[in-house]
C-alpha cells in the first residue's frame, strides 16, 4: 500500500493537518503551504516541507517523513537532508523543525543513541498514529491518516463511519476532498478486492468520486445551455467530450504534473463513454506510466 502518497495527498488538501499533530504548532500554521523540495550537492529528495509565507519575514521550515517500513537509518538521512536544506537556505528560516509519522512505535528506528540530543529535545517531533486515540473521536483528518494503519477487519466499519461524519459535518469542497482520500485509502487497502467489492464494502459507488460527479455535471449544465437549440446535438455531445478531456487533463496535471503533448492530444481524441472510463481509472494511477500504459492498451 502506496500510504506516502496518500499522506501527501492529505498534506495538499489540508497543509495545516500536520500542526493538528503538534502540541505547539506555530501561531500562523494556516499560511503554510505544502511543498517538495531537492537539494543538491549531494542531492537529495525531500518529499515532505512545509515552507513559511515568504510575505512574514524568516520563519520555521517543517520537514515530515511518513514512515511506515523499518528504516534503521532513517535519522541519519532525515537530519543530513534537512540540515543541509535549511543551510542552503539559511537566510529564508529563523530555524527548522521535523516531524516522523510512524503507524506504530515497532517501526521507529532501533539505535537512536547517536540522534539522543535531537531526539529528546523539541526540535523533532515523532507522532505514532495508532496512539492518537479512537478514530471517532479524532477531527476528520487526523483521523484519515489514522484509517491507512486500521487492521483490515476492522478498516470497513471504520471507513463507513467516515463516510457518514463527512456526509454530516463538513461542506463541499472539503467534503468531496474526504471522500476521495477514503476511497483511494480502502481502494489501496483492499487491492485484493474488484471496484464493485470495494463500492459494496462502503456503501457508495466509485463512480460517485469527484472527477466522475464533475465530469457529469459539467456535461449536463452544458447540455441544459445548449438543449435550448434545437438540432444541436452534435454539438451538446462534442462540447461535453471536450469538456470531459480538459478536466481530466486538469485533474492529472494536479496529480503528477505536467503532461506531455502527446499524451493531452491523445486523451482529447478520446469518445466521452472512454474519457468516463478514464475518470475512474486514473484514481488508481501512482504516475505518469500508469497513464502511458493505459492509453496505450486502448490501442491494442
Amino acid at each position: 500500500m502506496r500510504r506516502d502518497s496518500i499522506f501527501y495527498k492529505l498534506f495538499q488538501q489540508s497543509p495545516t493537518l500536520l500542526f493538528e499533530l503538534l502540541t505547539n504548532p506555530p501561531e500562523n500554521a494556516d499560511a503554510y503551504r505544502f511543498d517538495s523540495v531537492a537539494v543538491k550537492e549531494p542531492k537529495f529528495e525531500i518529499d515532505g516541507v512545509f515552507l513559511p509565507p515568504e510575505n512574514a519575514g524568516a520563519g520555521v521550515v517543517y520537514f515530515c517523513e511518513v514512515q511506515f517500513q523499518k528504516d534503521e537509518q532513517l535519522y541519519e538521512r532525515v537530519f543530513a537532508e534537512s540540515s543541509l536544506y535549511f543551510y542552503r537556505n539559511r537566510a529564508r528560516f529563523s530555524d527548522w523543525q521535523a516531524v516522523i509519522i510512524y503507524p506504530s512505535r515497532s517501526i521507529e528506528q532501533s539505535d537512536i543513541y547517536p540522534h539522543r540530543t535531537l531526539l529528546n529535545g523539541d526540535q523533532l517531533h515523532r507522532v505514532y498514529l495508532d496512539e492518537l486515540g479512537d478514530i471517532r473521536e479524532l477531527p476528520l483528518w487526523v483521523a484519515l491518516m489514522v484509517l491507512t494503519t486500521i487492521e483490515e477487519e476492522q478498516a470497513p466499519e471504520a471507513a463507513r463511519y467516515l463516510l457518514t461524519k463527512t456526509s454530516e459535518d463538513v461542506r463541499s469542497p472539503s467534503r468531496r476532498a474526504i471522500i476521495e482520500m477514503i476511497t483511494t485509502i480502502m481502494v489501496y487497502k483492499f487491492e485484493q478486492l474488484s471496484r464493485r467489492e470495494v463500492e459494496s464494502m462502503l456503501g457508495i459507488t466509485l463512480k460517485e468520486t469527484r472527477v466522475y460527479r464533475e465530469i457529469k455535471e459539467e456535461g449536463r449544465e452544458e447540455g441544459r445551455e445548449e438543449g435550448r437549440e434545437e438540432g444541436r446535438e452534435e454539438g451538446r455531445e462534442e462540447g461535453r467530450r471536450e469538456e470531459a478531456a480538459n478536466l481530466i487533463v486538469r485533474q492529472l496535471t494536479k496529480r503528477f504534473g505536467e503532461l506531455s503533448e502527446e499524451m493531452r492530444a491523445s486523451i482529447s481524441g478520446l469518445s466521452l463513454p472512454i474519457l468516463e472510463d478514464l475518470s475512474e481509472a486514473f484514481l488508481d494511477f501512482t504516475s505518469l506510466s500508469d497513464l502511458q500504459s493505459w492509453l496505450e492498451a486502448l490501442g491494442s
